[in-house]
């Protein structure tokens, strides 16, 4: 599996909003990635982002995560010392990854990607017999 290098697309800027928006920031999340008996797992870091921020897709052999982070507390801050910022990742997958088995479980801001290998890729014992 290698990391694609895609920039994360930009915000359109129309004249009346160039002043009065900032553009939108996107970080690449750090993460781990172990690989298995089975096939990979992929540990992403996303502190701030809530399941229904998070977008993880696979196009074409590309692994994409995307998520939105947001503050917790419904008011606004009277003091910040840290902003959030987007998470925008991409890597490109072999054929020896299984797409259509890809599973996600997001828990306490970590993202759990799990690639099986495919069918054809994983190792097998093979018999031999005595003639």
């Amino acid at each position: 599996m290698a990391e694609t290098t895609v920039a994360p697309p930009e915000v359109q800027k129309s004249p009346t909003t160039e002043h009065t928006r900032h553009q939108e920031r996107s970080i690449a999340p750090p993460v781990d990635i172990y690989e298995t008996r089975e096939g990979l797992v992929v540990l992403a870091d996303l502190p701030g982002v809530a399941k229904e921020a998070l977008e993880v897709r696979v196009e074409q052999h590309v692994l994409t995560i995307r998520g939105q982070a947001r503050h917790r507390v419904p008011a606004e801050a009277v003091y910040r010392e840290y902003d959030l910022v987007n998470f925008f990742r991409q890597f490109e997958l072999s054929e020896q990854v299984d797409q259509r088995q890809i599973t996600a479980e997001l828990k306490s801001g970590v993202l759990t990607l799990t690639l099986p290998k495919a069918q054809e890729a994983q190792s097998r014992q093979i018999a031999v017999h005595v003639a």
